[in-house]
This record gives C-alpha cells, structure tokens and sequence, in this order.
C-alpha cells in the first residue's frame, strides 16, 4: 500500500498514513485528533539495484564538447 504524509495545520504536527490508492485524497485526521490536514508532496529516493552504463569518452583531441574538443585548456 501507498504511504502519504500530510501535515496538520492546528497543531504542525506531519504524519503518515498508508491507504489504498483510491483513498489518497481523503481526508485524515492527525494523531492529536485535528481534522484541518493537508497531504504532503512526497518525493521518492529509488537506490541500488540497477546501474546505468556509462556513455563511451571521445579520443583525446576527438570533437564534441569542451572537454572532448580541446577548448578547455
């Protein structure tokens, strides 16, 4: 199930809640009991697992950019 924090606008506490997604936009109540709750924007860190390969590097003196082309120096 999703998780979704939200924060209370009486008392600041933040808090989470884990609901079906067909519940992420109803109304939550905080654990002091305050019913004026806002849901949070919540950003999602993904890590390990799967890695990118790295894009081959132009030839010495090779175009294309300033560090492949030579203009930096």
């Amino acid at each position: 199930m999703p998780r979704y924090d939200f924060r209370c606008r009486s008392c600041g506490a933040t808090f989470e809640l884990r609901r079906a997604m067909a519940q992420a936009n109803d109304p939550a109540v905080c654990p002091e009991g305050h019913s004026d709750t806002v849901k949070l924007l919540s950003t999602v860190a993904v890590t390990g697992g799967a890695s990118a390969a790295a894009a081959p590097r132009p030839a010495a003196g090779g175009g294309g950019g300033c560090c492949g082309g030579g203009c930096c120096g």
